[in-house]
């Protein structure tokens, strides 16, 4: 294929094999999942704000169980390839299938929490894990 200059240029094809294979892998991760959010017609995390209603799609990057007195919690980490988000759901202490590295539907009203955003006991749907 050759460019307006005269010069040749890659087709599509190669020129994302060549993306894929010298970019940060992280930054290409979180290009995918943007893409799948937005394919999808979820929220974008970076564009959702407190008191929405939000349904989003993405990736759980950590998982942590967090026992407190008299109850206990497990806290995730969303992150759909523009922003995290904090998911805490309230009087667990595990849940099958919520662990790092998953694909997830979540569903919720943000809230605020330390700085961050939150959703406190979020509706979820578990997705592939690629």
């Amino acid at each position: 294929m050759r460019s307006a200059g005269g010069k040749d240029t890659p087709s599509g094809y190669f020129r994302r094999l060549g993306r894929r294979l010298t970019e940060d892998l992280d930054r290409l991760d979180a290009e995918e999942l943007a893409e799948t959010s937005e394919a999808s017609g979820a929220c974008r995390a970076s564009e959702c704000r407190r008191g929405e209603e939000v349904t989003m799609v993405g990736r759980l990057r950590s998982v942590e169980a967090c026992p407190k007195s008299g109850g206990a919690e497990v806290e995730a980490e969303f992150f759909d390839g523009t922003d995290s988000v904090a998911l805490v759901f309230i009087g667990r202490r595990r849940i099958p299938g919520i662990e790092p590295g998953r694909r997830i539907l979540v569903r919720g009203r943000v809230g605020e929490r330390d700085g961050g955003k939150v959703i406190f006991n979020p509706y979820y749907e578990l997705r592939g894990n690629s």
